[in-house]
C-alpha cells in the first residue's frame, strides 16, 4: 500500500486524521462556547447549548471533538450538605434499642428516622425527613422542604401519626440531630405519649 511505518503509527496515535469542514466549523462552536463558560461546561451541557442554537450535534461528537481539542471542564469542588448537627447543648435521649426486650414484634412499637438531602435541578438542595416502622420496613410518613428545620421532621411525623403509624408506647428512634431535641418536637412525642430514643454521637 506504499505506506511508510512512520505514517502508519501517525494514523494508530490519530494525528494523521484530518477533520472535514463541517466538523472544523463545530469544533470551533464547541471551543467557543467552552471559553464562553468559563471551561466549566463539559460535553453534555456544551451539547445542549448547541442543539438550542440549532446547531445538530450529539453528545458524544462532543466529546470527541473536545478531546481532539484537549478541551477539559474544571470540574466544581463537590458539595455535600450536613444533615446532622449535634453540636447542642441540650441533653440526648437514651438508646432504647439497646435493650432487647424493646426489639419490635410487631408493627408500630418502633419508628426510626433520620434527614437526607436531595440535589434539585436548580442547582439547589431539598431536604427529606422521614419516618419508617422498623418492623415492617415501611415508610409511614415524610416531608420535603427547602430548609432543615424541626418543622420538617414534625411535619412528617404527623403525616405517620394522622396514618395510625403511630401510638401511644411507640418508641420514636433517631440520631442526635438538633431538629430531634427541638422543644416542639419532643412537645409532640410528650402529648403523643411516644418515647424517644437516640443513639449515640456520631452513630446515624
Amino acid at each position: 500500500m506504499r505506506v511508510s511505518a512512520s505514517a502508519y503509527h501517525a494514523y494508530q496515535s490519530g494525528k494523521s486524521y484530518v477533520l472535514s469542514t463541517a466538523k472544523q466549523a463545530v469544533a470551533a462552536q464547541i471551543e467557543a462556547a467552552f471559553y464562553l463558560h468559563r471551561r466549566r461546561y463539559g460535553a453534555r451541557r456544551i451539547a445542549a447549548e448547541l442543539k438550542a442554537q440549532g446547531i445538530r450535534v450529539g453528545r458524544f461528537q462532543v466529546r470527541s471533538l473536545m478531546r481532539k481539542q484537549r478541551l477539559r471542564a474544571i470540574a466544581p469542588r463537590r458539595y455535600v450538605p450536613q444533615t446532622t448537627d449535634s453540636r447542642h447543648t441540650s441533653q440526648p435521649s437514651p438508646n432504647l434499642l439497646l435493650d432487647k426486650e424493646n426489639a419490635p414484634r410487631d408493627a408500630r412499637e418502633v419508628i426510626v428516622g433520620d434527614i437526607t438531602y436531595l440535589p434539585l435541578a436548580t442547582g439547589k438542595w431539598g431536604y427529606l425527613a422521614s419516618w419508617q416502622d422498623r418492623f415492617i420496613r415501611r415508610v409511614v410518613g415524610w416531608a420535603v422542604e427547602e430548609r432543615m428545620t424541626e418543622e420538617l421532621v414534625i411535619k412528617a411525623l404527623v403525616k405517620a401519626i394522622k396514618r395510625g403509624s403511630v401510638e401511644s408506647g411507640t418508641i420514636i428512634h433517631t440520631d442526635q440531630c438538633s431538629q430531634y431535641v427541638s422543644h416542639n418536637f419532643r412537645a409532640l412525642l410528650k402529648e403523643i405519649g411516644c418515647r424517644q430514643s437516640m443513639s449515640r454521637r456520631g452513630n446515624c
